[in-house]
């Protein structure tokens, strides 16, 4: 999955969504583009200089908040974890690192969320490893 598919699917298909599987690549382009974002905004208060892109900085962040907590639950339920270990973040120091390395994880094969996004139907319909 590239960068486009993966703003693409978290923003427009999967925009609030808790439920599915994300592969590493859906959560970590999606978290340059929320980088991305965060330093154009950060330069527009710098260019600015004055408090109107702070609004503008604060509705669009508002707006990304729901789909980058969609992305992160669903990268936990693809490491067959549930979306609840998402609140591990607010432990201070410990918990943000904890939730870094479950993100970093390599996918479960199978799991109650369903099969894994690495493997795709071939023209058979029979199932084979994603490239």
């Amino acid at each position: 999955m590239g960068f486009t598919t993966a703003v693409r699917t978290c923003l427009l298909e999967k925009y609030a969504t808790l439920e599915g599987r994300a592969r590493r690549s859906e959560y970590w382009w999606f978290q340059l583009f929320l980088a991305l974002v965060a330093l154009v905004a950060v330069l527009l208060v710098f260019l600015f200089r004055s408090e109107v892109p702070l609004y503008v900085m604060a509705v669009v962040g508002l707006g990304l908040v729901l789909p980058s907590i969609g992305v992160t639950v669903r990268r936990l339920h693809d490491t067959s974890r549930s979306g609840w270990w998402y609140l591990i973040s607010f432990v201070p120091y410990v918990g943000p690192i904890v939730l870094l390395v479950f993100c970093c994880l390599d996918s479960a094969p199978s799991n109650q969320y369903g099969t894994s996004p690495k493997v795709e139907p071939n023209v058979a319909g029979y199932l084979q490893p994603g490239t």
